[in-house]
Order: C-alpha cells, then structure tokens, then sequence
C-alpha cells in the first residue's frame, strides 16, 4: 500500500469538482497542468481566471520533501515556526553528503562517521516534527520519491530544484527554497506566479539508440537555459504515452535545466505500470476512477496552439542520439561526426577518462539494464573498456534488484566503481583529484543533468557532456568522445572489427522489484518529548537568529562585486566540500559568490574593498563591509541564480550583509530565495544600465520608502569622478512580499503571526 493513501484518496475525491468549476471559470477546456494548479488552490474553489505569468496565486501543496543538504537550513528555520508537527505529509531523504571515493560500503560507512552530527540532528528534527526519515544509503531523493510517494494529479514542493522529477508521474511538483518550504510545513500557502504554459507534442516513437534523455537534451537545445522560465512544460502525444515512467522522469527532471517551473505528462498506462510495479495498486486503482481529470481535456491536446504560450514538436523517430555540453546543459550534439568536427574546433579533449551513469535523473532499473546491455555487449565481443566507470544507483530497491537480477555484476566485470545509492558525482561529491584546481585538462560523459565547470569533480578544466545511459556506457567502453555506436566499428582484444547491437531492456523488473531494507523511518506519533541538541561550539550546526529588517533608506551602499557572464547557484553558493556546512550559516557563509567573475578584473573571488582600496576575497571583503555597518549591492548578468535550489545562495549575502542584488534577469528560485530572506532582488528597466556601473561606485536608493507592488525603485549611482547617473530597476514584489521585506523575512512574519 503506498504512503499516506487516504490524503491522496481526498485530494482525488476532491479533484472533478474543483476542475469541473475551474473549466467554468476559465471558459475553455483545461491542460492538464492547470487541472493541477487549479485544484490545489489554497482558497479551495476556483472564483477567477488567474493570468498567467502575472498573477500571482496561493496554493495547498499536498507534500513535500527535503534532501539532506537543504534541509538542515529547511529544519532549522521550521525550530523557529513554533509549531509542533508539520501540516502536510514531509520526507528527509539523506543522499547529498556521501562522498563518492572507493565504493559504496565505503563511502557510506565514511559519511556515517564524517557527518553522523548532521544526520543525527536531521533524524531527530523528522522524529519531533512527524517528518518521513530516510537514511543515508537509502537512495537519491527524487527516485525514492517516484517510487514511493509520487501520484497522478498532486502538487508537491521540495527542497531541491530537481523534485521536477516526479513529473514523470503526473505531479505538478516544484523545487522551492527552504523558506518556501517551511511556509507549507508551518500550515501556510504556498504562493506562486501563475505559470505560463508550454506544450511539447512528441510524435513517432523512440527506438534503437534514442532514449528519453535525448528528448529533454533536444528540448534543451531548442529553449535554452532559460527558455522554460517561468512555464510548467506539458508533453503529450503518441510519443508521450509509448513512453515508460521512468522515462517520463527523466525528461521532467532536466525541465529544470531549461529553467522550467516544472514539467508534467498525462496520466497513461505506463505510469499505471509503474505504479503496481511500485506496490502502489490502491493509487492505480483510485488515479483509474478520474482518469479523464489526470491528463489534459482532449480539445487541448489536438489544437495545442489554442491553449499552450508556446508549442514545441518533436518526431522521436526522427530523433538521434545527443551529448551536451560542455559547461553548460543546452548546448547540443549529435553523436558522431558532428562531435567530431565541433570538438576540433573547440579544442574539447576527445578522449574521454570517465563514463558516470546514475544521479536523480538516469539511475532507474531501466537506465541501469539498458546500459548494462551494452556493457555486457563489451564483454561479449571482447572488447576492452578504454574510460573508468561509475555508477549510482538510485535507491535501495533498484540496487537491490538490479544486484539481484546480475545487472551490477555486469558492470563490476569491466571493473566499475558502484558507488552509493547517493548523488555522489552529480553534485560534486567526488573525490576524484587531491588537488582539482590544478588537475588537467579532459573530458568524461555522465548520465546527470548539470555540467557546469567544475560541478562533478571540482576541476575547471573536466569538460563534461550529458547523455543517455546507454551512450554514456558505449562512449566510456570506445574512450572517444566522437564515438557513434550507430556507425562506428572497434576494435578488440583479438584484433577484430566489432560493433554494438542496439541496447535493450526491461521497463520494470521481470521478476518485480525487491529489497530487504529500504532505509525508511516512520516517526513516532507524539514527538513531543523527543530532544534536539545543537552544539554551540559545532562547525557543522548553528542555531538560526532573526535577520534585522534592511529598512527604507539605502544610501552610502558599496558595490561587493559585478558579476559578469553565468552566475549559477554554484558560483554564489558552491557545493562539493562545502557542504558540510549547509547547517552553519556562518561557516558556509566563506563560500559567498567565491565562483563569480569579477567583470572588472575577470578573476573569481577577487574584488576591490573600498575600505582600503585592496583587493581581496569576496566573502572577507564583505564582512569588512558588515563590520562597518555599510550595505553593499551585488549585480548580475542574465539568469541570475541559474541552477539548483539551495536558498544559502540568498541566505549567505543576506547573512554577511548585502542588502540588494540587481541583475538583468533572474532564474525563478533565486529570486524567489532572495524575497523570502527579506532582501530587494531588483533587474534593470534599460538593461544597458549594466555597464554603467563602475567599481567604485555608490549607490543611493532614493524613493524605497515608496516601495510597491508595480512601482519601480529608482537609484542614484555616485561614481569617484563626483558624476552621477540615475536610473530605474524593476522588482516583482507583491503586498504579501513586501511585507516580508520590511519585516526581514518571510520566516519573521510566520513567526510573528504564530504569536498573535
């Protein structure tokens, strides 16, 4: 029986009702995102057409889950909510903090040690508060997710900018900061802009070396980084329904790769599948009841153009297999000759050292038996594997049946790594060089979503492409990034030309899934007598304080730096070693915007403390700054805040002072994070105003005490010469945001109103 089915059997009971009014309201037929949106309204029932892009809506989340990283920052501003349960069902899923070195009994037995402080706080806080706790080993939060919590027309937030994943099962489930988070656990709405829509229609049918990975790189290529900005992307179609589950999470899971709010499919029978496969028949059977509400009407999806912002087509018979990258997941290439030719140009390593497969996005049962056709193909033909191999399955039940049914034995025979069922390489968790700073130049092939520099192994110079599973096997066994297993030949130990088959495998297990322990803790009923302890002298914990209201008046502000080109999340808030120190505000608070390029001087974490008139690194510049009681400003480039979820790229500026950040655009995560911890996240009316911004520069808010919805801020620029420019920056601050704002964070006024 699946977790909390009576809260699903009320969210169905529920849902015909709220759509049929919602169909009223609207006055057309419904896509299969809004059907969602509209039926987790926090006011219950639809009375208006909200504006797409526009408008912004509070909704009631049905769940949401937190991964070990993020939520220890989640927990500890929930301490503070004073409340003594949460308010919806709630998951902790520890699977960022295992280092990926020597294998995974190892590597877990290491992170036991090296973070049992962390792991201990996260399950006592799950114990107290009647939170879900998952164990390290357990698996990579968003797999575990669809196996085990994931329904057909739910809404869920979580902690991590890749919950987009359980899309694969017909959610609507976003990626949200921890502050959003603690909003929905204390009993609150959750507020969101309505989204607008884009429709993706997948005609023909994936076959051969084609696999849903290339769909989402396909899409990629075509939107971009930020082309799915503020839009859920609703796929559908022949192509949609020929497709597995697990398939279907994986195209969600990259959506946030294009900047997607999130991504969804239909409801068909192979989520049906998977759903029994998963043990969850009770959630089938009820899903089949309203199936007509659990996917788009059919007006919609035969004139999509009438009822989708954007509609994208896409024939998969006609689709080949593609790599992404690198340092960045858009930029796209065929197999073969074509990466051949852009590598030459480009001077891309063509030999390749690395082949990685796992990560919340490919380590199904499916990825896994896939590419270990192709591995086994390997030892068949006699072939020797040129690149090293990893691979991270994504939980306890697919390891567990994958070891089972001879599939990891496959791969331990070309002598791979298999690591923990944790992220590990994906989010830079990987102790692959002693010195990575230093290490040389090379290329690996992964089967993760991000391949921003220095992600996965903390080496600027890894170029690292995106795959699928199956490519990513192929290409690791040839050793050549150009390898195309369409046309290419090898050769092997005896001298013989050979080539791959196509890959196969199983949608679901053959002989059903299996596990002994699947590392789930149920939280006692009554957690009220359960402690939670945090050393004042720890380096990995800090109880959180208050942030003080920035107030009306910024003048005098200096600027900390001018961000120039990409600033993702890893250059504000860098993972890897860093994340020991996600539960410490202050310690991690050292990592703060070190990845950024300086635009005056083209150097990371190297800016000019007017002060002194040196240059040193950004976060102890800054706290010179705080020191002094001077407010700093930070501006950006485009898509600002690009990449995962982790509010603590808000939250350290916040922390060592700096009162605004003002960029041309923002990733939607970001900006939100930047408003929920009471700071102005401020763009550029005339974005050219960019380059009007010197080193030296001063800036004076001058009409802050008007701050307003729809109402731009004005500021003064004072450079050293004694000129002046003025200009105007735009904001998308609502009442309810300004409030938090002048009350310091969101977290302050829950606080307060808890009080009242």
């Amino acid at each position: 029986m699946a977790f909390d089915i009576e809260m699903i059997k009320e969210v169905y009971a529920k849902m015909a009702e709220r759509v049929d009014k919602a169909r009223n309201v609207v006055g057309k037929p419904l896509t299969l995102s809004e059907k969602i949106l509209y039926s987790h309204l926090w006011d219950e029932t639809p009375e208006k057409a909200f504006v797409r892009g526009k408008d912004y809506v509070d909704f009631a989340p049905d769940r949401i889950a937190c991964q070990d990283a993020t939520a220890q920052m989640a927990l500890l501003q929930f301490m503070q909510a004073g409340k003594p349960k949460v308010a919806v069902p709630t998951t902790v899923h520890c699977d960022h903090l295992i280092q990926a070195k020597q294998g995974a009994k190892q590597d877990l037995k290491q992170a036991n040690e090296t973070s049992k402080e962390v792991f201990d706080f996260l399950a006592s806080v799950s114990n107290k508060y009647g939170i879900g706790f998952w164990k390290p080993g357990a698996g990579i939060i968003h797999q575990v997710v669809l196996e085990n919590y994931a329904f057909p027309g739910g809404m869920m937030i979580g902690t991590d900018s890749h919950t987009v994943n359980a899309g694969g099962l017909g959610m609507v489930a976003i990626g949200v900061g921890g502050a959003d988070a603690v909003d929905v656990m204390a009993g609150m709405a959750w507020e969101l802009k309505f989204p607008k829509l884009i429709g993706v229609k997948l005609t023909g049918k994936l076959s051969g070396w084609t696999a849903p990975k290339d769909v989402i790189l396909k899409v990629a290529e075509i939107l971009t980084v930020k082309g799915g900005t503020g839009a859920i992307v609703e796929y559908f179609g022949p192509g949609a329904t020929a497709m597995s589950c697990t398939g279907k999470g994986t195209i969600c899971n990259m959506g946030a790769e294009i900047g997607a709010t999130t991504s969804t499919f239909g409801y068909d029978e192979s989520m049906e599948r998977y759903l029994r496969a998963t043990e969850r028949a009770d959630v089938a059977d009820a899903a089949n009841e309203i199936k007509e509400y659990l996917t788009a009407d059919a007006e919609v999806y035969a004139n999509p153009e009438q009822y989708f912002d954007q509609v994208i087509e896409i024939n998969l018979s006609e689709l080949s297999p593609l790599l992404n990258g690198p340092f960045t997941p858009d930029l796209s290439t065929t197999a073969g000759k074509e990466m051949t030719e852009k590598a030459k140009a480009n001077d891309w390593p063509l030999a390749v050292e690395w082949g990685l497969i796992g990560s919340c996005t490919n380590s199904s049962y499916e990825d896994l038996s896939r590419a270990s056709s192709i591995a086994q193909q390997a030892l068949d033909k006699n072939l020797k594997t040129k690149a090293e191999f990893g691979i991270n399955p994504g939980s306890e039940q697919v390891r567990y049946t994958a070891e089972r049914d001879g599939i990891l034995q496959v791969f331990e025979k070309l002598d791979a790594t298999i690591f923990t069922n944790a992220c590990g390489p994906c989010i830079g968790q990987w102790a692959r060089y002693s010195d990575p700073k230093n290490a040389p130049k090379n290329s690996i092939v992964h089967s993760f979503n991000r391949n921003f520099a220095k992600r996965a192994d903390g080496n600027p110079n890894t170029h690292a492409f995106v795959a699928s599973p199956e490519l990513t096997a192929a290409i690791a066994i040839a050793g050549r990034l150009d390898f195309n297993p369409i046309t290419d030949k090898l050769i092997n130990e005896n001298g013989e030309e050979v080539m791959f088959d196509e890959p196969t495998g199983w949608e679901l297990p053959p002989r059903g899934f299996e596990v002994k322990d699947n590392g789930y803790v149920e939280p006692v009923a009554n957690g009220s007598g359960v402690e939670v302890t945090v050393s004042p002298t720890s380096e990995r914990l800090q109880l959180l304080e208050p942030f003080t209201p920035i107030g009306d008046t910024i003048t005098g502000a200096k600027l900390l730096i001018k961000a120039f080109g990409k600033c993702t999340t890893d250059h504000i808030s860098m993972a890897g070693p860093w994340l020991r120190f996600r539960g410490h505000l202050d310690n991690i608070s050292n990592n703060c915007l070190i990845g950024a390029v300086n635009a005056y001087n083209q150097q990371t974490n190297f800016v000019k403390n007017q002060l002194t008139g040196e240059y040193g690194g950004v976060p102890d510049v800054q706290r010179q700054y705080k020191a002094a009681g001077i407010k700093t400003i930070v501006v950006g480039d485009h898509n600002y805040g690009e990449g995962s979820s982790r509010e603590h790229a808000a939250m350290e500026p916040r922390h060592l002072g700096v009162a605004a950040v003002l960029v041309k655009s923002f990733a939607r995560i970001h900006e939100t994070n930047l408003k929920k911890q009471g700071m102005l996240a401020l763009t550029f009316d005339n974005e050219n105003d960019y380059d009007l911004v010197q080193e030296d520069d001063t800036f004076n808010f001058l009409d802050l005490n008007e701050f307003a919805p729809d109402k731009p801020l004005t500021i003064e620029l004072v450079h050293t010469d004694g000129s002046k420019d003025v200009i105007t920056v735009n904001h998308s601050y609502n009442e309810a945001q300004i409030a938090w704002y002048k009350e310091g964070s969101a977290l302050n006024l829950i606080k307060k109103q808890n009080a009242a």
